[in-house]
């Protein structure tokens, strides 16, 4: 499992030995954390359907941050302070050591598989704040927060999965981070909306809360679905010494929660709503997945479905409750990952058996197995701490952040919308003249607001701008001849070059 890296052997260090964890491990754990990354897809899809189309570039270049500072720091210093060096080095809060990592030929398997593994999850807990945070947040100020937040993973992830944490040796279980991303980040993503506040008129009755783009959202929830099955398989952490029979396990179990909560998604969806709602179902299905994550590879198949059918009517709740506190999720976030995150973590302590294989629950069995209490209430602690951990460093890191570089766009450019502002992309179907003439009227600066070309594609930009010399709107028409006439002329040479011409035309 995620937290399993020595479950073969009694080892002084954070890893395995190195006869213990051949290729076939290693190639197990890199094709996970490869898959794992896609998933960074899947949450982009799924965050832009939620917003104003006038943002979801910026949605997207918001999870490129993720990977590309959130990986930076994770590699500086994340992973030393996850795991240490194995050298004597670690005490029940952080370890020390691996900073900037990098390994010998005879130990760069194990350390580099690890670390790449981890990573993927590291940037998967930034990744869940960025939905809560959308449509109104700097996007300079966030990607300094995404460079910090790798603090907010890392210590907590030790105290579960490094063999130097104090929740670990107390017998603390989390297979695949219900508690250790999900709970992490949807903490972190509660603390980043209430400071935010919520999106301009978002609650007097004039905000279009539709989707811009629900297609997008259902093809992110089918990314992240056919993901979360390597998410939770691949952290059996290999397939030697019986751990390919947790692997196996996992994909059950995560496959049976999915279809528990996407059943309890679709029922309330249509006795609530009498629809089938997009966001309903789709919200349902992934907190049954953030639900079964962290007993994934112990659960019987009955349960699982069990786990993710209570995580789903949970989840249900939470966005009424967080509207009736004025507390704006776009994309239901805390819900999904905060709700579904404390449930994962309790449900072990309920459900699990003692494990007699690899003895990764330390013996223990939850409370409906004869175990009574004791694993429960050390999975309450485990979320309790991890809660707090993620609300306090959020919130000191989001302050801070904020009285240097303000973390939320004004009100000028959250009327325009971050597209514009932060990525120079205009789209064509909005009028930002006459959005722009309003705040000028109010008396409102707006010579900082770029003035970019359209958002059509590089092609026809360029085509416009370095073959047709067109650098305005007002030329639209004169210059559709033009290209007519340009790709006729190419017709008899290169006819990959007139489709790919016709079609920015068309756009």
């Amino acid at each position: 499992m995620a937290n399993s890296l020595d479950v073969t052997t009694v080892n002084p260090t954070f890893l395995p030995d190195e006869e213990d964890f051949t290729y076939d491990d290693a190639t197990w754990v890199l094709t996970a954390a490869i898959v794992i990354f896609t998933m960074q897809t899947g949450f982009g899809l799924l965050e832009s359907g939620c917003v104003s189309q006038k943002n979801e570039v910026n949605i997207l270049m918001k999870n490129a941050a993720d990977v590309i500072l959130g990986g930076l720091t994770y590699w500086l210093f994340g992973f030393g302070l996850q795991y240490g060096n194995g050298q004597g080095t670690e005490n029940a809060f952080c370890a020390t050591g691996h900073f900037l990592v990098d390994a010998q030929p005879e130990e760069m398997g194990v350390v580099f598989s690890n670390f790449i593994f981890q990573l993927s999850f590291s940037t998967t807990a930034t990744t869940i704040v960025s939905g809560a945070m959308a449509e109104r947040a700097n996007y300079n100020a966030y990607c300094v927060f995404s460079l910090l937040n790798t603090i907010v993973y890392c210590i907590p992830a030790g105290w579960v999965w490094g063999n130097h944490g104090f929740l670990k040796k107390l017998g603390a279980l989390d297979f695949a981070g219900s508690g250790c991303v999900h709970l992490l980040g949807g903490a972190s993503a509660l603390v980043a909306a209430m400071l935010l506040g919520p999106r301009r008129g978002r609650y007097d009755g004039t905000f279009n809360t539709q989707m811009s783009r629900p297609t997008n959202v259902l093809l992110g929830m089918f990314t992240l679905w056919w993901g979360w099955l390597v998410f939770n398989c691949g952290s059996s952490f290999g397939v030697r010494h019986d751990k390919w029979k947790y692997a196996s396990r996992a994909a059950v179990t995560t496959i049976n929660a999915s279809l528990g909560g996407g059943v309890v998604g679709v029922f309330y969806s249509y006795f609530i709503n009498k629809k089938f709602l997009v966001g309903d179902i789709v919200n349902a299905i992934l907190t049954a997945l953030v639900a079964v994550t962290a007993g994934s590879g112990f659960y019987s198949a009955y349960e699982s479905i069990v786990v993710g059918a209570m995580g789903a009517l949970l989840a249900c709740w939470v966005p009424s409750a967080m509207d009736y506190a004025r507390i704006d999720d776009p994309v239901g976030a805390v819900a999904v990952h905060g709700v579904g995150g404390i449930w994962g973590l309790l449900a072990v302590g309920v459900f699990i058996d003692a494990d007699t294989i690899l003895v990764m629950s330390s013996g223990n069995s939850g409370l409906l197995k004869g175990g009574g209490v004791y694993l429960l209430g050390v999975q309450a602690l485990t979320a309790l701490c991890i809660t707090a951990w993620s609300v306090v460093v959020s919130y000191v890191l989001l302050k801070a952040i904020d009285y240097v570089i303000p973390i939320r766009m004004s009100e000028l450019e959250e009327e325009v919308r971050a597209d514009l502002m932060e990525h120079s992309l205009r789209y064509p179907e909005y009028d930002y003249d006459l959005i722009l003439s309003r705040f000028r009227s109010r008396g409102i600066q707006t010579s900082h607001v770029p003035n970019p070309h359209h958002r059509s594609g590089w092609d026809r930009y360029i085509l416009n701008r370095y073959l047709l010399n067109k650098e305005s709107d007002a030329e639209e028409l004169k210059a559709s001849s033009h290209v007519q006439r340009f790709v006729t002329s190419l017709a008899t040479k290169n006819a990959s070059v007139v489709i790919r011409l016709q079609k920015c035309v068309l756009l």
